[in-house]
């Protein structure tokens, strides 16, 4: 698994962070800022379901 985020289309909305902290954060402005781009195993659930939360698809999970 590896994850992209296109931080010009975040709205801030923090979904990502509330459910893989381990994986996002955000800036002092809300935006999307990416810390693991290959999360483990035991984060993958709670990063396909930032994923799919996110309301602007800024963050993109890929199965590799």
């Amino acid at each position: 698994m590896r994850v992209t985020v296109d931080s010009e289309r975040c709205v801030g909305a923090g979904q990502c962070v509330l459910n893989a902290p381990d994986v996002f954060d955000q800036d002092d402005d809300g935006v999307v800022l990416l810390l693991r781009k290959e999360p483990d195993e035991q984060d993958a659930d709670a990063v396909r379901a930032a994923g799919d939360l996110c309301p602007s698809g800024s963050v993109a999970v890929h199965e590799d």
